[in-house]
């Protein structure tokens, strides 16, 4: 079988480094030297001896060039991008509007693989993650003792707020490695621990490299479903660490799921959901505005900054959302349409749980697995507590869970 011929394709993306053209390979600055429409930025731009080839500097937002760049199909287009294009790079981005089999590609190095290469770390054992363009707080999440982090800036004051945040959390012995400017003539590589950081001047082209210690008081978060409850920022309106984590269990989430938290309450249900994975998605069904803002304040401090909030009551708040993967009704089990709506939208293949403690409610979940099946279970729990000099046991209120699959085929 003979290769693949990626030379008559009419659009190139070439990852360039800091020591631009200097650091192509012979195929890659052939294809750039042969372009007849450069797209990049100015940065990258610069890099290239001027010639024959029309220059276009990304605008903002950077998908406004896709008409431009589509409108010279048949040309030979070349983007220029930083380092490996597909990774936290522009190289995705086009691939959503142009077919893949129109487009070669040409990556160089990454800042992941250079900053790795510097500091001796391998990268698999390494969070790749990038704040560039992107909340902050997702950091939070992967702050684990020993873990070591690669993340891309934003600018040359992320380092620094990085460093306060660890403090704050218990880990002020990590070290911060800043690497600026990495594979060009300005290359920096300076460290300083999160509790006493001082670097100054920081470029705003670099790397933060991470080294997780965790300091006396630390509280990471466990990678086990059940957060401790004071986590969490409540009104005593929170699913409770033992039924949280039960709960969790039967909604078995997956990669990339979206799930419907009805009655989010303190969001502990659905900040626990995001956490499964990065790519999980949830959206918070709430109608009081003062726990709706006290679930995303637990979102941000737990790291899922992503969690959506949808204010008002189901089921008229849950119109137009995007089709969940699986559903929690944390309250509103009764006959209120609530049920009915959820099930509705729920794709075939996907999963419901509901969670009662009223004897009302609790009829209303045997009648639907009376109609639906699942499974129906009572969940009760009991605390020690003082009695006097001694102790004795406090049972909680006995929570009734239903859960069920919706049949069908999940489908794509």
């Amino acid at each position: 079988m003979s290769p693949i011929n990626h030379s008559d394709r009419w659009l190139s993306i070439v990852g360039i480094g800091e020591d631009g053209m200097a650091g192509l390979s012979p195929l890659a600055a052939a294809v750039v030297g042969r372009a007849e429409l450069l797209v990049g930025g100015a940065r990258h731009l610069a890099m290239v001896p001027e010639g024959a080839a029309k220059r276009l500097v990304w605008p903002s937002p950077l998908t406004g060039a896709i008409d431009p760049i589509k409108a010279a199909r048949g040309r030979r287009v070349v983007v220029l991008a930083s380092g490996d294009p597909f990774l936290w790079g522009v190289g995705a981005t086009l691939a959503r509007f142009i077919p893949p089999a129109e487009m070669a590609c040409h990556p160089a190095p990454s800042s992941f693989s250079l900053a790795a290469a510097r500091l001796g770390w391998a990268q698999q054992d390494c969070a790749l993650i990038s704040l560039h363009g992107r909340p902050f707080e997702t950091l939070v999440a992967h702050i684990q003792p020993d873990a070591r982090i690669l993340a891309l800036t934003w600018d040359g004051r992320t380092a620094a707020k990085a460093a306060a945040r660890l403090t704050e959390l218990g880990f002020g012995p990590s070290r911060l490695t800043v690497l600026e400017r990495l594979g060009g003539s300005g290359e920096r590589i300076r460290s300083a621990r999160a509790d006493a950081f001082d670097l100054d001047g920081i470029d705003p082209l670099n790397v933060l490299a991470i080294e997780v210690v965790a300091g006396h008081g630390a509280r990471p978060l466990p990678l086990a479903g059940g957060l401790p409850d004071e986590f969490f920022e409540h009104d005593g309106q929170l699913t409770k660490r033992e039924i949280r984590a039960v709960t969790l269990s039967a909604l078995a989430p997956l990669r990339g799921q979206l799930l419907w938290d009805i009655g989010l309450g303190a969001g502990s249900v659905a900040i626990e959901w995001l956490l499964r994975h990065p790519s999980n998605r949830a959206v918070g069904i709430e109608e009081n505005a003062d726990r709706a803002t006290r679930a995303l304040v637990n979102a941000v401090n737990l790291g899922v900054p992503h969690l959506r909030l949808v204010s008002g009551a189901a089921p008229a708040a849950l119109a137009g959302l995007e089709t969940p993967d699986a559903v929690f009704i944390g309250g509103g089990t009764g006959d209120d349409g609530v049920f009915e709506a959820a099930w509705t939208a729920l794709r075939p293949g996907g999963r419901l749980v509901a969670n009662a403690v009223t004897l009302e409610s609790e009829q209303a979940l045997a009648r639907r697995f009376a109609q639906y099946g699942g499974d129906l279970i009572r969940l009760g729990v009991e605390r020690l507590v003082p009695v006097g000099s001694m102790h004795g046991w406090r049972p909680a209120m006995p929570v009734t869970q239903w859960s069920v699959v919706k049949p069908g085929n999940p489908g794509p």
